[in-house]
């Protein structure tokens, strides 16, 4: 079935009117996005702001009267905001399309340092003898695409060659989807705690683990005031930059004496500041190591 796409090019306080006008003249879905690649990072909490230029989509199943239903839509739009003019709106025919096996196909198996996939969960293993992690995003964040997720896993990876996660326990702080926790358990790590703020963000992390087959008793998933900070060997928090500041004083206290840390969600140009906040915890800090404008701490505590 064709469906009938309405754009407009709207400012941030544009959007809520004209989104309920289209909602009233029986849009199925509406979708808000940048219209400049000007990612917005480290709102403020239970903030969601959009950007200075935002791109409004409206997709219809009915593609009759068009031309009445703008009308209607401008003349709604002048009753509300007499001295403000209507967004311009555009508006196209798509083609019948697989929506939902197009984006499934966006998705591949990606492999992450030596022997670890991440592999979607309606995907084949490439190598079903590696350490392979099914995953389904939903709607959190932490798919392994993105460099940050990316730098983690290669991480835990690096340190389980090493034999350095092998029976310990792992701290995941903002767990997301629960892929780097997850990881850590098919790696080798004995128990992993992740915490997140966002419970669609656990119901992620909860379905991951099912579908790998991780006992409910080796990961423990809860919001962060639920936790009871303790002594990790293995400590990894993937949020971003601010969060990890504010946060330093509580996550550096978690890592055990001679154990070790990875921090990302950070932009190359926030690294110094949250090197300088984890060393001023007492943790030994290493290089950041960068991928795309993207940076990831590492460090561990010196032993007793």
């Amino acid at each position: 079935m064709p469906w009938l796409q309405l754009k407009a090019y709207i400012t941030p306080n544009q959007a809520d009117a004209l989104e309920e006008l289209l909602l009233a003249e029986g849009a199925s879905a509406i979708t808000l996005q940048d219209a400049h690649d000007d990612p917005v990072f480290e709102p403020e909490r239970g903030t969601t702001p959009l950007w200075h230029d935002t791109v409004l989509t409206g997709l219809y199943d009915d593609l009759e009267g068009i031309e009445d239903m703008l009308e209607r839509v401008r003349q709604a739009w002048a009753a509300q905001n007499p001295e403000e003019p209507c967004p311009e709106i555009e508006f196209e025919l798509l083609a019948d399309r697989d929506w939902e096996r197009e984006w499934m196909d966006g998705f591949q198996p990606l492999r992450m340092g030596s022997r670890l996939w991440i592999v979607p969960s309606w995907h084949e293993a490439p190598d079903p003898e590696a350490v392979n992690l099914l995953l389904d995003p939903g709607l959190a964040f932490g798919t392994g695409t993105h460099p940050t997720t990316a730098l983690c896993l290669e991480w835990l990876d690096a340190l389980a060659a090493a034999g350095k996660l092998e029976g310990l326990d792992v701290l995941d702080v903002g767990c997301g989807s629960g892929i780097l926790a997850i990881a850590a358990l098919k790696l080798g790590a004995k128990h992993a705690i992740g915490t997140d703020i966002d419970p669609q963000a656990l119901q992620a992390s909860r379905d991951n683990a099912k579908r790998n087959a991780i006992e409910a008793s080796r990961l423990v998933l809860r919001y962060p005031e639920q936790h009871e900070p303790r002594p990790f060997p293995v400590v990894i928090a993937n949020i971003l930059a601010g969060p990890l500041i504010e946060l330093s004083a509580d996550i550096a206290s978690q890592v055990a004496p001679g154990g070790r840390l990875a921090l990302s969600g950070i932009l190359a140009p926030q690294a110094e500041e949250v090197f300088e906040a984890y060393r001023s915890q007492g943790l030994v800090m290493d290089e950041p190591v960068e991928r795309e404008g993207w940076a990831l701490l590492s460090g561990h505590r010196p032993e007793i």
